[in-house]
């Protein structure tokens, strides 16, 4: 079912999500869909993108946030970049303060490129670092050093935008909890408006899983990998960030609103290949294959792969799950207005536990819960299922 299908009067999406896939080359712990970049492909790419913008005309209002994300969608031309957003803005309505983020890495900017894309409307930058040492870049497979960091961090400050985000991995093999104290004194040198600090996970089928599988590579131990993450914490909000998810912070008014819509369960508008939507209940998928993405949009058909109608009772999951990742947590009326949950009743083992508290309206994770954020929210949901507590009639749409 594609959203023209649905009624028109419940599809007003304000956040749009566009993926490009390509990158100079795939780091060894990346499991995201991407491919190498290639100038031929990446024009009939953009071309394909233009004609799906084209047939969602009528699936959005207004958009308050668009995120272009990879890949590494800054190793796309200007000519490829300009041709997207014509395409997107002279289609899609967007609200006056609209958030755009574009996703890049240090080695695919300049100051050239920056003013072009804010002349475009983007205003927001999401800067994927992961390190800023010579050796862990390399063995991440990283395109670029240290130095060509801060010149980017230079030219970010050289250009219109005033809003962007560094993004960090911690756990890295080899890495050392100095190391990780040190590089979060640089993020406080360089002082970006936002900050995600990452801990790395060897995915299946990734080169940095079949490194660790021979012993060619070992990761740190989990307690190292603890300590580095609270050292993260107490850092940042030290500094002046606000921790407001698991792995995000952000100076005052800084959050990523893109982001947060995803964490309030709202809906959004995926395009590109292997791009995820999600509206009136529905999520859906677009082929992650080049050739058939590309071929469906020649065609006047919208490539999607894949349609699924959320029950109830993954609603009901969802809308926990994704509340707790945000530090702020589930609103107790909410659970209960919505979900028909005593969700304190539901926790209470927990609370006893020292992993969740609540402060009479929120319950969230504690110091101690968030490290096994996963586990603690897989006992809360058990717990909900054997239980039987909350109407599974209920279909919760944010609200938290």
């Amino acid at each position: 079912m594609a959203f023209a299908d649905l009624p028109k009067s419940i599809i007003m999406l304000t956040s749009l999500y566009i993926h490009i896939p390509f990158c100079v080359k795939k780091c060894i712990y990346c499991d995201f869909f991407s491919v190498p970049y290639d100038e031929d492909l990446a024009l009939r790419y953009v071309d394909a993108l233009v004609s799906e913008i084209a047939l969602r005309k009528n699936d959005v209002g207004t958009l308050r946030t668009v995120y272009i994300g990879g890949g590494t969608p800054t190793t796309l031309s200007l000519i490829c970049l300009f041709r997207l957003f014509r395409a997107a803005t002279n289609t899609f309505s967007l609200a006056e303060d609209a958030e755009v983020t574009i996703e890049a890495n240090p080695g695919t900017i300049n100051i050239e490129k920056l003013r072009a894309l804010t002349n475009m409307g983007v205003n927001r930058l999401s800067l994927g670092v992961q390190s800023f040492d010579n050796k862990t870049l390399k063995l991440l497979g990283r395109i670029y050093t240290f130095e060509d960091v801060l010149k980017a961090v230079a030219a970010v400050r050289d250009s219109p935008v005033n809003n962007f985000s560094i993004d960090l991995i911690y756990g890295i093999p080899g890495q050392t909890l100095a190391e990780w104290q040190k590089a979060l004194s640089i993020i406080l040198e360089l002082r970006p408006s936002h900050v995600s600090s990452y801990e790395l996970t060897p995915e299946k089928g990734t080169p940095l899983s079949e490194k660790i599988a021979i012993g060619e590579l070992s990761m740190p131990s989990e307690d190292t990998i603890i300590e580095m993450y609270y050292y993260a914490i107490d850092r940042l909000v030290a500094s002046g960030y606000r921790h407001y998810e698991i792995s995000n912070f952000a100076l005052p008014d800084r959050e990523c609103s893109h982001n947060l819509n995803y964490w309030n369960r709202g809906e959004y508008l995926g395009i590109g290949a292997g791009a995820h939507s999600f509206a009136n209940g529905i999520r859906m998928k677009n082929t992650s294959d080049l050739k058939k993405y590309m071929d469906e949009l020649k065609k006047g058909s919208l490539p999607i792969e894949e349609s699924i109608l959320i029950t109830s009772e993954d609603a009901i999951k969802e809308f926990i799950f994704l509340g707790l990742r945000k530090m702020k947590g589930l609103s107790i009326t909410a659970c209960w207005n919505t979900l028909r949950i005593d969700i304190i009743k539901a926790s209470r083992d927990l609370i006893v536990d020292g992993f969740l508290e609540s402060d009479g309206e929120c319950i969230r994770l504690t110091r101690r819960g968030i490290v096994i954020s996963s586990t603690i929210i897989a006992r809360l949901l058990g717990k909900l299922e054997k239980e039987g507590l909350g109407d599974i009639s209920y279909q919760p749409k944010g609200g938290q």
